[in-house]
Order: structure tokens, then C-alpha cells, then sequence
């Protein structure tokens, strides 16, 4: 675990770097500059390339884990893994391609009449969706390497530091809308490119196959799961763009816009669950394959607890300090709208990202299959909770279209892991950091209570009282909880990280 929380915490820090570049592009540039449709643009052409870049995949990014024991080898340059890894999602691509486009034309009925800038530029789904396969692809040999901290950077810092160069260009007419989509395409291209030079340097890759090392039951075992796969992700890969996809189509781009500031927002509770799951599953892949139960569980456990404190913790700063964010931005009082989809959208990612590590473990066992049913579950109740909630609640009812629809999921999908695998995500540590977040909201109350109202007051300037508010009670909470958090020893991993920086500070 102790390499697990290492890596982690090192591309941990390459997310909230492209946290920060995001947050100014995002908050300062992009709300400032860019119209509420042309937001809601974007972001629909982005989550679209998503879900198209997913089934073209066509599982890869999973299998690739599962299966990557079996070819590891050092000396023989894995058996050709990396060769296969390439080929099997340009296959995926050109079929999902080729049924994109017969499809466009209902989809562009869809998207008509709310939503018509999209139909203008919906060609661009296939060179940005091309892009965001082979980015993946090469991350994912990366990760099964152990090397993560690089295509994090290229990832998060790279495409974020691109797209702010971007809309800088668009902002004082450099070039115009259509040469701004052009460029958003380009950034993974060159993002993509990026990370086959870094996987080259590693010098462990060959784009060599070797057939004859597939046993029979291993080519049989992976026809049957890549398979299983496709139709996994017909569903999987939907989840987590049809909320931009409804919202859009029913209420219009200028509503998904104001939508994709308040998810944004809320992304950032998931930032550490992109580093930890990244560098836990090849650990896991290979406890499953070993059949060593009592570690997958140790696993399963400390990552799914690490990940709630993390996300928890990441959501009471965000939410003790949502006023004071949207009153920074520029037309916050627009996007101001959607305060209440951050909550709902928060508590739906610390759900998700505690609580994904489960479907991990099932999608690396003999019962693997079983996930496909578990995601149709999960697709269809989020659609039709869309389609009742939706026209009640507007963007609400999206946001908690999703929460109803991962509480379903995670009941059925955690029952069956603990059933079948005797593994379980779940420990009385989590309830402790519960605990110790609601006293911090609690604090929170009456530190505004009695502290807020006097500095604001001190300050002829409101805002600049709403500033040093905000930063003294994050400081004083911060500090707080941590010391909360150590002196109940929740972690022992956090302690450690936690005496180590304590001992820095003794040196210095």
C-alpha cells in the first residue's frame, strides 16, 4: 500500500496543478469570455468525443489491466502487449465511427432544437474522440508500469495549460468559433503525441506481437470479455455524460453551460480518486489473479477509505466557501444558478469515487460478467429518473437523477461483491470521518456566526471582508480537522505522511 499511497499522492499533485490552471481558465477566462451557449458547446462536444472515445476502446483501458499479468515480462518486452493495446481500439474506433454516422441524423434531430450550434459542429466528435482513445491507451500502458506522475501532468496540467492558450486566442479574436473547436481538437492531438514520446522513453514497450505466446484459453477468456466489454460500455460510458446530454437536448446549451460550471466545481471532489485509482488497480488486478482474498480486501478497504477522507474533506471546503466562489467569478450571479447542482453533485462523486473500487475488484473476478447487469440497472434508472425529474427540476433534477441512480447501482453492486467475493469496500472508518466532517460543518456555523459578521464589518469593501472570512475559517477548519483526523489514528497511512512532514519541519 505504501507504493500505492506514494504514487498517488505524486499524481495527486499533478491533478491539482490542472486544478488550479483549470480553475483560473474556467472561473476567469472562460465565463468572462465565452457566452453561456458557447460554454454549453464546448462542454457537449467534449462529454460526446467522451462517450464515443469509450466504446471505441472497447474495453481496453480494463482489460488491459486484467490481462496484463499474464504477458508481464521484462526481458521479452511483455509478449507484444503493447502492440495489441494499440490495434484492438482502432478497430473499435473505425465500428463505432462508421455507426456514428448512421446515426447522425437522429441525433442531430435530437439536438436541433435546443441545442443547434452543436449540429454545426458535430463532425468535430470524431478527431477529438480519435484523439481521447489513443490518450487513454497510452496513459493506461503507463499506469500498468508504474509510471503515472508524466501523463498526469500531460493530462491534467498540459491539456488544461493548451485549452487556456486557446480560449485567450478566442477572447481577443485571434481567431474565431470555429477555429477555437479546431484548436480544442488539436490540444489532444498534441496531448496524445505527448504521451507516445514519454511511453518510448520508458524503453520497455515494443510494438511487436506475438500471437503464438496467446494461449488458447487466454485468447477465448479475452475474445469472451472484450466482448462483455462492448456492451459494458454501450452503458458504462453513457452514465457519465447524460446529464450534459439531457440537459442540453431539453433545456438548451445557454442551461448547460450554466450546468458545466456547477460540475466542474464539483469535479474537484474526485481529484485524488484519479491518482489512487490509477495506480491501485494493476495491485488489485494482480491480488485477483494470485486469488490472495485477504489482500484485495486490505486493498479494496484502505483505498476506498483514503478516498472518502480525501473527497469528504475536498467538499467541506468547496461547499463552506460556494458564496465566496461565485461571487469571484465574472457573471457569477448567472451561473450562480446552479449552487444546489454542486451539493447534489459532490455527494454523488464522493459516493462514486469511495465506492468504485468495488466494481473494480468485480470487473477483475470469474464473476466479472455480472457488472454488465449491474450498469444496465444503473443506465436505465438514470434515464428515467432524467426523463420524471428533469422537466420537474430543471438542472436539479438532473443532479439528483444521478444521485437516485449510483445509490441504486451501489446497493445492488456491493451486496453481490460481498455475497460472491467476500471482499467489501466498507468500514466503521468511514462513519468516523463522517462524524468528524458534520462537527466541522458544525464549527463552520459558528465561526460565521460570530466571527463572519465582524470581519465583513471591519471592511468598507465587502468583498475584500467575504475574502478574509473565507480564508480564516479554511485555515482554522483545515488545521483543525487534520489534527482531528491524526490524533483518532483513522489512517495509519495518513499518520505516516503526516509524521514524515512533521519531521521535515523539525529538521528545517
Amino acid at each position: 500500500m505504501g507504493v500505492v499511497v506514494r504514487q498517488s499522492i505524486k499524481g495527486s499533485i499533478m491533478n491539482y496543478l490542472g486544478v488550479i490552471v483549470g480553475f483560473f481558465t474556467t472561473f476567469f477566462i472562460v465565463t468572462k469570455y465565452l457566452t453561456t451557449e458557447e460554454v454549453g458547446l464546448t462542454r457537449v462536444l467534449v462529454d460526446a468525443s467522451i462517450l464515443l472515445s469509450g466504446l471505441a476502446q472497447l474495453g481496453t483501458s480494463t482489460s488491459a489491466m486484467r490481462y496484463y499479468p499474464y504477458f508481464k515480462d521484462e526481458k521479452e518486452r511483455d509478449h507484444g502487449f503493447f502492440g495489441w493495446s494499440v490495434i484492438i481500439p482502432f478497430v473499435g474506433f473505425i465500428i463505432f465511427s462508421i455507426l456514428f454516422f448512421v446515426f447522425k441524423q437522429p441525433i442531430e434531430n435530437y439536438f436541433s432544437q435546443n441545442s443547434e450550434l452543436f449540429v454545426d459542429y458535430i463532425y468535430f466528435v470524431i478527431p477529438m474522440s480519435f484523439f481521447m482513445t489513443y490518450l487513454l491507451v497510452f496513459e493506461t500502458n503507463s499506469n500498468l508500469l508504474m509510471r503515472i506522475v508524466i501523463p498526469k501532468f500531460i493530462r491534467e496540467v498540459g491539456i488544461r495549460l493548451m485549452t487556456l492558450v486557446v480560449y485567450l486566442l478566442y477572447a481577443f479574436d485571434v481567431i474565431k468559433l470555429d477555429g477555437m473547436v479546431i484548436c480544442l481538437c488539436l490540444t489532444y492531438g498534441i496531448a496524445t503525441l505527448l504521451n507516445i514520446i514519454y511511453l518510448f522513453s520508458l524503453k520497455k514497450v515494443s510494438f511487436k506481437i506475438e500471437p503464438a505466446y496467446i494461449s488458447k484459453w487466454l485468447r477465448k477468456d479475452f475474445i469472451f470479455y472484450t466482448l462483455f466489454l462492448i456492451a459494458t460500455s454501450l452503458a458504462g460510458n453513457l452514465i457519465p455524460v447524460l446529464n450534459t446530454f439531457f440537459v442540453s437536448g431539453k433545456l438548451g446549451l445557454a442551461v448547460a453551460g450554466i450546468n458545466t460550471i456547477a460540475v466542474y466545481i464539483a469535479s474537484m471532489v474526485e481529484i485524488p480518486y484519479r491518482s489512487l485509482a490509477a495506480i491501485s488497480r494493476p495491485h488489485i488486478s494482480q491480488g485477483m489473479k494470485d486469488n490472495n482474498m485477504q489482500e484485495v480486501n486490505i486493498m479494496t478497504k484502505n483505498v476506498s477509505l483514503h478516498q472518502f477522507m480525501a473527497s469528504m474533506f475536498i467538499f467541506f471546503l468547496i461547499w463552506i466557501n460556494i458564496d465566496l466562489v461565485y461571487s469571484l467569478i465574472p457573471n457569477g450571479n448567472v451561473y450562480d444558478e446552479a449552487k444546489f447542482v454542486v451539493l447534489i453533485l459532490s455527494v454523488v462523486k464522493i459516493i462514486n469515487t469511495s465506492l468504485n473500487v468495488g466494481a473494480t475488484v468485480l470487473s477483475y473476478s470469474k464473476y466479472y460478467y455480472y457488472s454488465l447487469l449491474f450498469t444496465i440497472i444503473l443506465t436505465l434508472t438514470a434515464i428515467y429518473m432524467n426523463i420524471k425529474l428533469i422537466p420537474i427540476w430543471g438542472m436539479e433534477g438532473a443532479a439528483l437523477a444521478s444521485l437516485i441512480s449510483y445509490i441504486v447501482y451501489y446497493t445492488f453492486l456491493l451486496t453481490f461483491v460481498n455475497w460472491k467475493i467476500k471482499v467489501s469496500p466498507l468500514s466503521m472508518r468511514e462513519l468516523y470521518t463522517v462524524m468528524i466532517i458534520l462537527s466541522l460543518f458544525g464549527m463552520d456555523w459558528l465561526l460565521q456566526t460570530y466571527l463572519s459578521k465582524h470581519l465583513i464589518s471591519i471592511f468598507n469593501v465587502e468583498l475584500i471582508g467575504k475574502i478574509l472570512d473565507s480564508a480564516a475559517r479554511t485555515f482554522l477548519l483545515s488545521v483543525l480537522g487534520i489534527v482531528i483526523i491524526y490524533k483518532s489514528k483513522i489512517s495509519k497511512q495518513v499518520n505516516d505522511i503526516i509524521d514524515k512532514f512533521l519531521s521535515m519541519l523539525k529538521l528545517i
